[in-house]
């Protein structure tokens, strides 16, 4: 069967390696508040409102300084946990191209009740952190959900 969109197999285990330190440092930005100087550049930014006390107005397509450990944090995160989720496996075949349709699904669905649940139960700042995690979710859940359907075929 030929999978059109799916990555090499090779690029699995690339992703893995960086999986692991990028899920750890995210985890390590995001409870310590990790901001070093070094870390804190001139970026483009599309829209940006200053604050009240900042003496900045609002801008567009400008740059301006910005600490970018979580955006660091959150595309290392997100490039390895693509490779992960859309690599080959290596004998990709019409069961497991089934398994890996079913888990996206399931993780779609889960998802997706995750922000219902959110939009109806979380608001203000906590919304938004919510939201900031929910980016993720989706990746995460279908990773977990493929493999554990995967080692539990491989059992049978």
């Amino acid at each position: 069967m030929k999978t059109r969109f799916l990555l090499p197999n090779r690029y699995k285990k690339i992703g893995w390696i960086l999986l692991i330190p990028a899920s750890l440092f995210g985890v390590f930005v995001v409870l310590t508040d990790f901001e070093p100087d070094w870390l804190r550049l001139p970026v483009f930014t599309f829209f940006s409102e200053g604050t009240p006390f900042s003496g900045q107005g609002t801008t567009s397509f400008s740059t301006i300084k910005n600490n970018v450990a979580n955006e660091i944090a959150g595309i290392l995160f997100l490039i390895s946990a693509m490779m992960v989720a859309f690599s080959k496996a290596k004998d990709e075949d019409e069961f497991i191209v089934r398994i890996r349709l079913e888990s996206l699904v399931w993780a779609t669905y889960v998802h997706f009740a995750l922000l219902l649940i959110g939009m109806l139960f979380l608001y203000d700042f906590e919304f938004f952190h919510f939201m900031i995690y929910n980016m993720f979710t989706l990746l995460i859940l279908f990773i977990a959900k493929f493999n554990i359907a995967l080692h539990k075929s491989k059992k049978q």
